[in-house]
């Protein structure tokens, strides 16, 4: 075997750890895969007395990261520490610029920085590899990157965070609250103490802005992403959906359109048929839809310590073994500035849950302000307490009920026009809802 390939770990988390341990415990194997040794010989973290399982007898530790990445005894550096600032940039920095291989699973940094940061991997003769930053122990980066260039995607979607869809799954089957949800999920670990990241979408937008990149050869386009999350979800809306034989999921779609690409992360009704629907709990799934292979979906654990670790170990075995492409699957200067598209026209139609005050009109108030904007309803639902429609001699309470619509194809844009209208004629007694609709 030639000289070992020397890894340098910045970041003892509950990934940097199994990290660790897993190149130990495949040694011989990853040796016999790559034709090199593989082993551990820095690490640094923020705290060196905790006690995290590990043997680092003959391991250099360093308080500073950057110094780790400087180091003369490492030719890999692995960065787990996480953010797009601070002590993770400066760190891949030093170590793309002292001529290091990087390994990372930092979408924010790469969604934030990845252009930059590909330019000087390249400009040193480095590989830049991240198969980790996106879907956990999924292997959706080598698939679009190496396995997929015979191809030309159209469109890659799926569902990128395992709490979003931990929260959706515990919603569905037990009819509880999104707030009950979140916080069963901050009690297991799979929620932060802030969770908006999570739950507001912006997770599953670095991760898609990744992924586009690399099946469109655009330039990272994180901000070009339109986002929604979850928590505005209620009960009702997956009874709904359950009785539309639909699902909600959070998706990240990114998808060619006329003069760019679109990009969008929001709750979504899916078939309950398709296979992304039966995707619950952590887990996650990315469909690539392309010419050659049709439909490809990977499902799989998209986050935990062992999981990451699998895609993190990928990663430096490829450069043990001396493989090295492009970052994002081609030469930075040759990536497309990002071209920008406004939602385009939704052929599924949309699921509307308006909450409107309880009294003669408000149907056909709604119905005519959607005409207006030439939106097609498929049907109108409302629910009304029968105890609140009794105390009137007409059945109507005047109190807040909910008014279910479900449209035919529509544009984004249109559906917010006549939603605005509808709440300037005072008919609406919260924030609409509104839900996309994915039909077979």
């Amino acid at each position: 075997m030639t000289q070992s390939l020397r890894l340098g770990v910045a970041g003892l988390g509950t990934v940097g750890a199994a990290v660790v341990r897993m190149v130990a415990r495949r040694a011989e194997a990853l040796g016999q895969t790559s034709g090199r040794t593989i082993r551990v010989t820095a690490v640094s973290s923020r705290d060196k007395g905790r006690d995290r399982g590990l043997d680092l007898t003959g391991v250099t530790w360093f308080d500073d990261p950057v110094a780790l990445a400087t180091s003369a005894d490492v030719d890999c550096v692995i960065e787990l520490i996480g953010g797009a600032e601070g002590a993770a940039k400066a760190t891949v920095e030093a170590a793309l610029g002292a001529g290091k291989h990087v390994v990372t699973a930092n979408k924010a940094l790469l969604a934030k920085h990845g252009a930059a940061l590909a330019r000087q991997a390249e400009a040193h003769g480095v590989a830049l590899a991240y198969e980790a930053s996106v879907a956990g122990g999924i292997p959706v980066i080598k698939a679009l990157r190496e396995g997929l260039t015979g191809n030309t995607v159209s469109r890659v979607y799926g569902i990128m965070n395992g709490t979003c869809n931990y929260i959706l799954t515990r919603m569905e089957r037990e009819g509880l609250t999104f707030e009950a949800c979140l916080k069963d999920a901050q009690a297991l670990g799979y929620a932060e103490a802030d969770p908006t990241f999570d739950v507001e979408g912006f997770d599953t937008a670095h991760k898609l802005a990744i992924l586009t990149s690399l099946a469109f050869g655009t330039e990272i386009d994180a901000e070009g992403v339109s986002v929604e999350g979850i928590s505005a979800i209620q009960p009702l809306d997956l009874t709904m959906a359950e009785e539309l034989g639909f699902r909600i999921k959070l998706l990240g779609v990114a998808q060619a359109a006329a003069g760019g690409i679109e990009q969008r992360v929001h709750p979504t009704m899916v078939p309950k048929s398709s296979a992304i629907a039966q995707v619950m709990g952590v887990t996650n799934a990315v469909t690539i839809d392309a010419d050659a292979v049709g439909e490809l979906t990977l499902i799989g654990p998209g986050a935990g310590g062992e999981a990451t670790a699998s895609a993190v170990v990928g990663d430096i075995t490829d450069i043990a073994a001396g493989t090295r492409r492009p970052t994002f699957g081609r030469p930075s200067a040759t990536l497309s500035p990002p071209q920008r598209v406004a939602m385009q026209r939704h052929e599924g139609g949309y699921y509307i849950r308006l909450t409107v005050h309880d009294r003669p009109g408000v149907a056909a108030g709604v119905a005519t302000r959607m005409a207006e904007r030439e939106i097609s309803i498929e049907s109108i639902l409302q629910r009304r307490s029968e105890s609140a429609a009794s105390k009137d001699p007409h059945g109507r309470s005047g109190q807040p009920v909910p008014l279910v619509l479900i449209t035919y194809a529509a544009t984004e844009g249109t559906i917010r026009a006549a939603l605005d209208a509808i709440a300037a004629d005072g008919l609406l007694a919260e924030t609409p809802q509104v839900i996309r609709i994915e039909r077979e």
